[in-house]
């Protein structure tokens, strides 16, 4: 295992103590990561945790919210195998959960459906320009799924907390994006929903594609927490 800790802040009941960060997971997942940026030549100077850089995006979706009273914030980051709840209070991470569930799904049944390759199925999907059965046999249930995943994840945070409810769903990923899903999320739980965009109020370089860029913000969460780390 590799395992670090961090300071935080001290407690607010007892001066003599400090609350303290503790990490912990396997070598290999930070061995690889490691190793992918030392085949692009550049030397990783921190591994960081996917939820600390998710609750800094997330700084960057607040104002974006809209309504009073938001204190308990649901993100779902739906990728492609595995979907991950962030369940933030007033800002700060208080629950993570692992589901198998992603995008992936999406692709392979459109590869089966039309006899694409993997590539090919996920570019027809980006581009829009699949038959018109793709709609109602492949898209329609796939989101049904991914609502149905959403609602379970969050019923495994309510059955092991003191909450019953959140106040937002933020949906991120790949599969954010899709069309209709938010609109089904927000039916099926009756609570407002986001589609993460962490650079709605950031300003653009002259370079930058932007439509690319919009297309690509919700799967884009825990890189812009990365680059918003100022610690090293």
């Amino acid at each position: 295992m590799a395992i670090d800790f961090e300071r935080q802040e001290s407690t607010d009941n007892n001066s003599d103590f400090v609350e303290v960060l503790l990490a912990a997971c396997r070598k290999e997942n930070v061995e690889s990561r490691v190793a992918a940026l030392e085949a692009g030549r550049l030397i990783a100077k921190v591994v960081d945790i996917e939820a600390c850089a998710m609750e800094r995006a997330y700084s960057l979706l607040a104002p974006q919210l809209s309504g009073s009273d938001i204190h308990i914030v649901a993100i779902l980051d739906i990728g492609a195998t595995t979907t991950t709840l962030h369940v933030l209070a007033n800002g700060k991470t208080i629950y993570t959960r692992e589901q198998l569930f992603g995008g992936r799904q999406l692709v392979e049944d459109v590869q089966r459906r039309f006899g694409l390759s993997a590539i090919e199925a996920e570019t027809a999907i980006k581009r829009g320009n699949l038959p018109s059965e793709y709609e109602n046999e492949i898209l329609a249930p796939f989101k049904d799924a991914a609502v149905q995943q959403v609602s379970r994840s969050l019923q495994f945070f309510f059955s092991s907390s003191q909450f019953n409810d959140v106040d937002y769903i933020v949906l991120a990923g790949g599969i954010a994006a899709v069309d209709g899903l938010s609109e089904l999320v927000r039916e099926h739980l009756s609570t407002p929903v986001l589609v993460a965009n962490p650079f709605a109020n950031l300003a653009m370089g002259p370079r930058v594609n932007r439509t690319m860029l919009i297309n690509d913000a919700p799967s884009l969460m825990i890189a812009c927490g990365l680059a918003m780390r100022s610690r090293y």
